[in-house]
């Protein structure tokens, strides 16, 4: 068999291509998320994506499932830790029923303003990491939603205007809180608010103005009170065995990405706070102002959760109280 002069070259050169191509090689993660595509939350992780894609060159393509569409808000960080997403997105205080600690951000009134809740996230972040890494996750940024106030169909001068209702919840704390004031608590997933609205399942609840935006609540709440109830936070994490898999490098630039993410978000959840309590204004809500009795309800409430919650939380839940309250 006679082999020709070209064919000889053609196998010469392609040998060495095959290095190359293998190092082209694109990893390609899932990531999960419960919020919609105009949520802050999501816009937030799409520049983030956007930045690792960019960064790595191309070594690492990232798609996002929003809305719940892959995985729904509960089995978010399961799904993380098994493999069956790289990428997860969370409201911490969700998973509450694993550990008190992460319910630290949806104590009523604990912190009161931005600097407050940024002094809480530094002082739990470690804990948070701690607990994760021991689930096979590596955290990679949090950021707070906007503080929250009540929707309802009716003023809310009082707490005890909320006795009687059927109020959404969303975590162990809120569940609390509506136990405490009277009303009936239920759970509720955020891209099912607007039917449990609609069917009577529930009237009331306690949210973010940017949450309202999102579930369309002019269409079945009159009136919004903002309380600075809290300032509740979402964590963004990594399989930790898919991240270590990936180059140095490329490690690098995820890190860095979730550290602007961070940055980013915090600024974005301020504006957001003011744009959507505009959006509610502008759809026909009463935006309304929290009374000195409403405030005064809400502080003693607070003060009996916060209580409450450091005897479950044991050691790390009362150092972070403490430390909370020295940093004034």
């Amino acid at each position: 068999m006679i082999i020709s002069r070209r064919a000889i070259l053609a196998a010469g050169l392609a040998a060495p291509a095959l290095p190359r191509l293998a190092q082209a090689q694109t990893t390609r993660w899932q990531f999960a998320s419960p919020y919609p595509d105009g949520n802050f939350h999501t816009r937030n992780i799409r520049e983030f994506i956007t930045a690792v894609e960019s960064g790595s060159g191309g070594k690492l393509s990232i798609q996002l499932h929003s809305n719940g569409a892959l995985l729904p808000l509960p089995q978010i960080k399961r799904g993380a830790q098994t493999g069956q997403v790289q990428l997860g997105e969370i409201l911490i205080s969700a998973y509450g029923n694993e550990d008190p600690l992460l319910e630290v951000d949806s104590i009523p009134q604990l912190v009161t303003d931005y600097a407050g809740a940024r002094k809480l996230a530094d002082l739990s972040r470690p804990m948070l990491e701690a607990r994760l890494a021991r689930q096979g996750l590596s955290l990679l940024y949090t950021v707070p939603w906007p503080p929250s106030g009540f929707y309802t169909n009716f003023p809310v001068d009082t707490l005890e205007a909320l006795r009687g209702t059927k109020m959404r919840t969303f975590n162990v704390m809120t569940n609390r809180f509506a136990t405490l004031i009277g009303a009936t608590p239920t759970l509720v997933q955020a891209a099912e608010i607007p039917q449990a609205f609609a069917t009577g399942v529930v009237n009331s609840m306690v949210t973010s103005a940017a949450t309202g935006v999102d579930s369309a609540a002019w269409d079945y709440a009159k009136f919004f009170t903002p309380i600075g109830f809290t300032w509740t936070k979402n964590a963004v994490f990594v399989n930790r065995r898919a991240l270590e898999a990936l180059p140095a490098e490329v490690q690098a630039t995820v890190r860095s990405a979730a550290a602007a993410a961070e940055t980013r978000g915090w600024a974005m959840s301020a504006a957001a706070r003011d744009s959507a309590q505009a959006s509610l204004a502008a759809r026909g809500m009463t935006v309304a102002t929290a009374s000195p009795a409403l405030m005064q309800g809400m502080a003693r409430i607070g003060a009996t959760m916060a209580d409450e919650w450091a005897g479950r939380a044991g050691e790390d839940g009362r150092k972070i109280i403490a430390d909370l309250r020295a940093a004034g």
